[in-house]
This record gives C-alpha cells, structure tokens and sequence, in this order.
C-alpha cells in the first residue's frame, strides 16, 4: 500500500477503499476557508512572509497525518484583520473535524491551528465617476 494512502476494508467484502492523504488535506482546505474570518491558506513562511493561496490549490497550508482509522490535521492559515483569533480557530477545528469525518469516516483527533498571518481587505478606491475637479 502507498504512503500516501489510507485503506478502509469494507465489511461486506466487495473490496477496499483508499483515500488519499491529498484528499484529506484538500477537504481540510475547504472547509478551513469556508470559516467567516479565515482570509486564506497559508503556504509557509517564505522570507519572513506568510505566502497567502488562492482556491486552486487547497491542499497548501495543510499537513496531515492519516492511519487506519484515525486522522490527525494541522492547517497553517491567515486570519482577517479586526476578528477574534481564538474564536475563528475554534470555528475551524469544529469545521474541519466535521467535514472530514463526514466526507471519510475517519476519526479526527486532532486539528491544530497555526496562524501565519493578518489579511488585510483590498483598499477601496472611490470610481471615477464619484472624484469630481473643482
């Protein structure tokens, strides 16, 4: 069996099924960044800057470990400015350990939270329309 897989035996004997830890690290991601306050995925720190993802790739800013029945995830994220840190983790944990054991059956023992950053939102810049030249 690969590394990178877990396999569940399947009671009626029909056969197995394997799950790959990218699956697991990919259902993290999403339901991470489904959480209001979470302004992204972060890839590590790159120089000294957390490197914010996009939605392409949700695996990023996810480790996982998996065994037969068990799951163990740390999700490394960035935060919106001006909301409650312990708050938004707490929401991630209950999100992330929700989705996962929906999605595979696997029990979640863990979710650790590492935060890597503050997003901050994009300036707002008044439309052309609204500056007006006296």
């Amino acid at each position: 069996m690969d590394e990178n897989t877990i396999e569940k035996s399947s009671q009626n004997e029909i056969g197995s099924i394997r799950i790959s830890d990218e699956v697991v690290k990919v259902i993290a991601g999403l339901a991470a960044t489904e959480v209001t306050g979470v302004a992204g995925m972060s890839a590590g720190l790159v120089g000294g800057i957390a490197e914010m993802l996009g939605k392409k790739n949700m695996a990023k800013g996810v480790k996982v470990e998996v065994g037969e029945k068990e799951a163990a995830i740390d999700l490394y994220i960035i935060v919106e400015y001006n909301v409650r840190i312990p708050d938004i983790a707490l929401r991630v944990q209950e999100n992330v350990k929700k989705a996962i054991e929906a999605m595979t059956g696997l029990n979640v023992v863990e979710v650790n939270i590492h935060i890597q950053g503050v997003g901050f939102a994009p300036e707002v810049r008044p439309k052309e329309e609204d500056i007006r030249v006296k």
